[in-house]
This record gives structure tokens, C-alpha cells and sequence, in this order.
């Protein structure tokens, strides 16, 4: 297989500027301060009637409780506390505890960097590792049923797992589903030399380290719950995907997955910035953060507010991973690209107009006049290509127009070529969600804008999702039925497989159509059926042929 060489760099700038913007636009202020100690932010669901379940780990029993046909364990350490003179320090196991601790209320969201769709702002904590457990009622003893280990997104910067509920995947695939918290933005990723040298792996990946550590506990753990530490699914969704990525090329996360999911996050747009620039970055934010002098940087990061630290990152945000380090040795698309990665089935896909979010909270009126200047400064000397086309006539409006070239350029065609890569080494599923009424995120939808189709649409057919603008249709819940049992298909057997369910045929790698597959299915309320048109929809011969496209 050909290596896929040296990467663009404009790649990465545009999706961070896209997730950027979407953080830059919302109505919510960036948190100011925040508790270091947890508390209970969320009020406990009414339980169902019968005796609350109490499962055993290794730090001590928990209590949970049944709701909506499953039983629910919230709110449970997956390590130790990340504060005081543990921020910015690699996790560590949580304490013991004695008698029966309560697991009927969700942990705070850890510290949002750039906070969006919280219910409220302010009910976060850097006391924030913990995870969500939910399984179907009614075990039987000694069941070993498949697990799903979600990984949330946000532009590593934002969110939560508590607003992923697992409760009807939980039941209606019959699997146990993880939902996790990571640190987020600089007390998550700050490569500052005086940080990394402090841990084994000499990472400041903190956040990817919390989700290696999690899978560490789900591996010890997840058979009290009735789960197969043997068949692991992790999954993720945008920056939540590219984490998934990060684990698909960390050493340290070898055979603590099985699976894997990767959700309008393809590897080779989630790109990481080497160790050396990370650690650049890390200098500028620390000095922003007023820890200038190098004598006391960690100590002086370690008791600035976590307010000044939200404030330092407002015009210094995160990268997200670096690479290049003794926890991820190279970015991981270069790595699975040579090869070296850990091998597993992998699910992979887009959403059909993924970059209508960004634009239309970033520009919602664009004009014909400002689209045209947008596209010849980005593009350069193929701008005319570019417009003749994606002429603003083709697409009614210079919003749909320019939403399409950003979706193609980047979500689209990045998936169609991480899938390429991926097929030709493991068993590869391609999907694209097209639901051209779907729903958007809550407090996101601009009147008068078409915004189906877009980043994070999905996310409402596949989890018991809070984050949502409306309810689903039955239309819509009869597909995001269909959805959860292809994706529970897949957390089982490897495969999503269904018995009465439209075949979903393996990728196959492809050549001089610029596709990752020969075979895209596509998830539509109507008519859910294999496509063979995704790459030459979203014109990805044309993106690839472009010098800042993907070299295979």
C-alpha cells in the first residue's frame, strides 16, 4: 500500500477555525471560575419501580438505579481528582471507598474552554473524571455483552458525556454503553516542556491519557457490570473521532479496544501538531496565563485560577493531541497510513452537509459578492475552479453554496480517504446520515436557514441525546432504530449486520475516483440503501487533484 506521505497543513487551521467559530458564536460565555470539587449537577431521573441494582468494582460497591427499561450507574470515578497538584498531571486510579456509594446522579462537565448547549454554564468542575454506565435490565448472571465506550466532542474544548444517555442503546441492543468525561482545552492539552517531563509518557495530552486511563477501568471493571472486557467498541463523534483516532495510533491503548467508531471525525482531517509546535503553543499560553518565568511555570499553572486559564485560552485555543511524544509517536492518520496502528473493525462516516453548522453561525447572510471573495483568497489560483463548481445558481443561496465546498473539502472527502486507508487493512463500514429534515443543536438553529444534514445531527438517532433543538419524528425514531441496532450489529460481531435490515456491504479500497469506498450506505428515514455516488457527490477527484488535497 502506498504511504500517504507528507499531509497538508491548511487541513487542520480550516477545521479548527470551523470548530472555533462555532464555540465563537454561541450565546454562552466562556466559564469564569469553577469549583474544585465535584458535585452532583444533575437532578436524579424518576427510577422505575424494583430494587436498585448494586454492582462491586474495584474501588468499592456502587448503587444504581433503573430507568426506561435499562439501569443506570452515574456519576462513577474513573480516577482520582485532577486537582491541585494533580492538574496538569497524567491520571491516576481513584481512592476506595467504604460501604455503598450512590451512582444515581451525573458528575459536573468537567471545565468548558468555550461552553455550548451546557443546560447550565456554570455546573462544571475540574473534579470531573467520571463516567456513565448503562445496561439492560433484567442480566442474566455471567452475561458478557458487548461494550460501547463513547467519547464525546466539542473541538476538545466543550462538552460532556452526561448529555449522551445509553439507556435505549443499553436496551434495545442488549450492550452495556460507557459514556466519559475528559479534561478539556489547556487543562487537558498544554505540552509545556516543564508539564511533560512530569509523566512517564512525556505527553501533555492530558485528556487522551484520561481516555486511555478510562478504558483501563472499563477493561477491570465492566465484567460487574455484566460486560465482555474483551469486546470493547470505543466511539466518538468530531473531536470526540479524532480522540478515537489518537487511540488507534497510541501504544498504551493496544487491546484495550476492539472496535472502533469514528463519527464526522476522519483521521486524516484531525490532524495533531508535533510535539515541538505543541510545545510553542504551550509557552505562549502559559505566558498569556501570566506563568512566564521557566523556574516555576508547572507550580505557577497548577494555582492560577481556572478562571484566568479559560480567559488565556480565549485567543490562544487548543490544539487538541500532539504527537510526537512517548503516547502518540506519530499523528495518527501517518500511522495508520504506514501501518502501525491497532488493528481493529472500524465504522466510519459523515454527516450529508456537515459544515452548514459552522457557516451558519459564523456568517449566515453571506453574500454572493462575499462568498465569491471567501473562495478566491482561500483557494488562490484554483478559486475560479472552485466557483464554477460550486455556483451560488446550483445552490440557492451563497450559505448552501459555500457550506457545500467546506463539507466536501474536508468532512466528506477526508472520510472517503481515512476509509481507503482503513479498508485496506481491516474490515471497514462507510455510512452517510442524510436526513433532510433532522434536527439541529439546541440554541443552534438560525431562522429562515436550512440546517438538516449538519455536524452533529446524527447524534440524536444513535443516544438518549439532551443536546437536541427537537424531538424526533416517528419517522426519525424508527430510523435512529435502525441506526443503534446497525451500530450495536457492529459492537458485537465486528460487522453491522442485521438480520431484516437493508445489507450493509465492507468498504473496498478503490482507486482514481477519489473514494475511500466503493460502497457508502446511506441512512435516510426513507430509503436506507448502499450507495456507490459518495465520492463523486461530494466531487472528491476534484478535492484530491487540488495541492492542498489528500496525496495517496
Amino acid at each position: 500500500m502506498k504511504r500517504p506521505g507528507k499531509w497538508p497543513t491548511p487541513v487542520r487551521p480550516l477545521l479548527g477555525t470551523a470548530l472555533a467559530l462555532l464555540a465563537l458564536f454561541t450565546s454562552a460565555a466562556p466559564t469564569t471560575a469553577a469549583p474544585t470539587t465535584a458535585a452532583p449537577t444533575t437532578a436524579a431521573p424518576t427510577s422505575d419501580a424494583g430494587p436498585r441494582p448494586v454492582v462491586a468494582v474495584a474501588q468499592g460497591k456502587l448503587r444504581g438505579q433503573n430507568h426506561d427499561g435499562a439501569q443506570e450507574f452515574l456519576g462513577v470515578p474513573y480516577a482520582a481528582p485532577p486537582v491541585g497538584e494533580a492538574r496538569l498531571r497524567a491520571p491516576r486510579e481513584p481512592r476506595r471507598w467504604s460501604g455503598v456509594r450512590e451512582a444515581d446522579r451525573q458528575a459536573p462537565a468537567c471545565v468548558q474552554f468555550s461552553p455550548f448547549g451546557l443546560a447550565d454554564p456554570s455546573a462544571v468542575s475540574e473534579d470531573c473524571l467520571y463516567l456513565d454506565v448503562y445496561r439492560p435490565e433484567g442480566l442474566r448472571a455471567g452475561a458478557r455483552l458487548p461494550v460501547i465506550l463513547w467519547i464525546h466532542g466539542g473541538a476538545y474544548s466543550q462538552g460532556t458525556g452526561t448529555q449522551f444517555g445509553g439507556r435505549t442503546m443499553a436496551d434495545l441492543t442488549d450492550s452495556v454503553v460507557v459514556s466519559i468525561n475528559y479534561r478539556l482545552g489547556q487543562l487537558g492539552y498544554l505540552s509545556h516542556p516543564e508539564l511533560v517531563r512530569e509523566n512517564a509518557r512525556r505527553s501533555g495530552s492530558f485528556g487522551l491519557l484520561d481516555q486511555v486511563e478510562a478504558l483501563r477501568w472499563t477493561r477491570k471493571n465492566i465484567a460487574a457490570f455484566g460486560g465482555n472486557p474483551g469486546n470493547v467498541t470505543v466511539s466518538g463523534q468530531s473531536a470526540g473521532s479524532g480522540s478515537v483516532c489518537g487511540l488507534l495510533a497510541a501504544p498504551s491503548a493496544a487491546g484495550l479496544f476492539h472496535r472502533a467508531v469514528l463519527q464526522s471525525g476522519p483521521c486524516t482531517l484531525m490532524r495533531t501538531p508535533d510535539s515541538a509546535r505543541a510545545a510553542t503553543q504551550a509557552r505562549e499560553f502559559a505566558e498569556a496565563a501570566g506563568c512566564a518565568d521557566p523556574d516555576r511555570v508547572a507550580a505557577c499553572l497548577r494555582a492560577v485560577p481556572a478562571g484566568a486559564l479559560v480567559e488565556a485560552a480565549r485567543t490562544l485555543p487548543t490544539s487538541g493531541p500532539a504527537s510526537g511524544d512517548g503516547l502518540l509517536p506519530v499523528d495518527p492518520a501517518e500511522a495508520i497510513g504506514s501501518g502501525e496502528w491497532n488493528k481493529v473493525p472500524v465504522l466510519i462516516g459523515s454527516t450529508r452537509s456537515e459544515s452548514r453548522l459552522f457557516v451558519a453561525l459564523s456568517q449566515p447572510r453571506l453574500t454572493e459578492v462575499e462568498y465569491t471573495a471567501q473562495i478566491l483568497s482561500r483557494h488562490g489560483t484554483a478559486g475560479p475552479e472552485v466557483l464554477a463548481r460550486y455556483p451560488v445558481s446550483a445552490y440557492g443561496s451563497p450559505y448552501l453554496a459555500l457550506s457545500a465546498v467546506m463539507t466536501d473539502s474536508s468532512f466528506a472527502c477526508h472520510t472517503a480517504w481515512t476509509a481507503r486507508l482503513l479498508a485496506s487493512q481491516v474490515p471497514a463500514y462507510v455510512y452517510e446520515f442524510d436526513d433532510p429534515d433532522s434536527p439541529t443543536l439546541a440554541g443552534a438553529q438560525v431562522p429562515g436557514l436550512d440546517m438538516s444534514n449538519a455536524h452533529s445531527a446524527e447524534l440524536a438517532y444513535l443516544h438518549d441525546f439532551t443536546a437536541g433543538d427537537r424531538p424526533l419524528t416517528p419517522v426519525q425514531t424508527a430510523l435512529a432504530t435502525r441506526m443503534k441496532r446497525y451500530w450495536g450489529a457492529f459492537a458485537r460481531f465486528g460487522a453491522p449486520t442485521v438480520p431484516g435490515q437493508t445489507p450493509w456491504p465492507a468498504a473496498r479500497t478503490g482507486t482514481g475516483n477519489g473514494s475511500g469506498a466503493t460502497t457508502v450506505l446511506t441512512l435516510n428515514p426513507v430509503a436506507t440503501q448502499p450507495s456507490s455516488t459518495f465520492a463523486s457527490d461530494h466531487r472528491c477527484a476534484f478535492w484530491q487533484s487540488r495541492p492542498s488535497g489528500q496525496p495517496l
